[in-house]
């Protein structure tokens, strides 16, 4: 019930900053050039509306997005934030990652590559672990900065892409699972003592 309450605050904050109701459709919203986007001060960022279309076996949700061969599930209005105590992660490098689900509607093994649009960055990285035989594959996206970033999902032949913008509030979730603490003398190990 919490976490309903938390993630409820965080979406009207976001469509509250962004001028949506909960029946518009996004098209764009607004990202930095820096490394640095934040919801307050942001650019145009044509994000991808999920088009509803869910995987087979799945119950439908309008957060679905997939085209017959490739689904996935996008974050409400095309904005995936990370903020202190919200999903995913920061790590060690600063990049951001977060899960995402994807289905395959036909054979192979999935491959994700990503660019960020608005701003030069390194390229997007995906961590697909092994073991997944049916059509559901669970991955990790990570953005080495905010800011507006496509992603292409492919398969075979298949493949779907999608943009979003990526958010960072404050320091944002705990690195890498680890408390604040404890992340930063993972980062900075104290120097060895003079016995």
């Amino acid at each position: 019930m919490q976490r309903s309450l938390v993630l409820a605050g965080v979406s009207t904050l976001v469509m509250a900053t962004y001028g949506l109701t909960a029946a518009s459709k996004p098209q764009s919203v607004r990202t930095r050039q820096s490394t640095t986007a934040t919801v307050q001060d942001q650019r145009e960022c044509p994000v991808t509306a999920p088009n509803g279309l869910t995987p087979p076996g799945e119950r439908r949700s309008p957060s679905h997005h997939g085209n017959g061969a490739l689904w996935t599930q996008l974050w409400p209005n095309g904005t995936v934030v990370f903020r202190p105590g919200g999903p995913g992660f920061v790590l060690t490098d600063g990049s951001l990652q977060m899960k995402f689900p994807w289905w395959r509607g036909v054979p192979g093994s999935l491959r994700i590559d990503g660019r960020r649009v608005d701003a030069p960055a390194p390229p997007l990285r995906a961590h697909i672990p092994s073991g997944y035989s049916g059509s559901f594959q669970a991955t990790g996206l990570v953005f080495p900065t905010p800011g507006c970033w496509e992603v292409t999902g492919r398969v075979g032949e298949a493949s779907l892409t999608f943009v979003v913008v990526v958010v960072k509030i404050g320091e944002g979730p705990v690195q890498n699972g680890l408390p604040q603490v404890a992340a930063q003398l993972r980062m900075h190990p104290a120097a060895p003592r003079d016995l």
